[in-house]
């Protein structure tokens, strides 16, 4: 298996916040291509806690359109994955956000 470098970005909102404080239930924008478990041991391993379930979702990318040329582009595809935790565990950096 090779090494990929896989690029996690948390989300950051009310209603993320509010779901990492009551529910244990993180959120993080990934690419397309990356799988659930590759993700699962990729936090597991860099924030040290055990996930318990996961769930993802296809965000699609925004359409934009030149004005002058009037024509149609779309950003990339991306894929929100909301990890929950063992219960008692946190990732601190996450909420300091």
């Amino acid at each position: 298996m090779e090494n990929k470098v896989i690029k996690i970005q948390p989300v950051i909102s009310e209603k993320t916040y509010g779901q990492a404080n009551e529910l244990n239930k993180y959120t993080f924008l990934v690419p397309i291509g990356v799988n659930k478990i590759e993700v699962r041991k990729m936090i597991e391993k860099n924030y040290k806690v055990k996930v318990v379930d996961s769930n993802s979702v296809i965000k699609p990318g925004k359409e934009k359109r030149d004005w002058k040329t009037n024509k149609r582009t779309r950003k990339s595809d991306m894929v929100k994955m909301i990890f929950t935790l063992k219960k008692g565990d946190k990732i601190d950096e996450f909420l300091k956000n």
